[in-house]
């Protein structure tokens, strides 16, 4: 359990830094890896407790921390 988590971690900082750096967000770089770190978080503990997941924890991490750059930005933005 511990090796996925800090595998998801990894993973969403990954997914936060290359959406930065590819254009797809302009929030800036620590505020995006904060953003794809926290979704993953969340979504890691809501996978562990509730059973429910897209496959790998990886896949896992990917896709939630690409929700949470969709969701957190749109959602403050005016």
């Amino acid at each position: 359990m511990f090796f996925s988590f800090f595998g998801t971690v990894i993973i969403a900082g990954i997914v936060g830094y290359l959406s930065e750096r590819s254009g797809f967000t302009r929030n800036g770089y620590l505020p995006s890896i904060i953003i794809c770190i926290g979704g993953a978080f969340l979504f890691f503990m809501i996978s562990r407790m509730f059973h429910i997941g897209f496959g790998s924890p990886g896949l896992n991490a990917i896709l939630s921390s690409v929700g949470a750059l969709i969701i957190v930005p749109t959602h403050y933005r005016k």
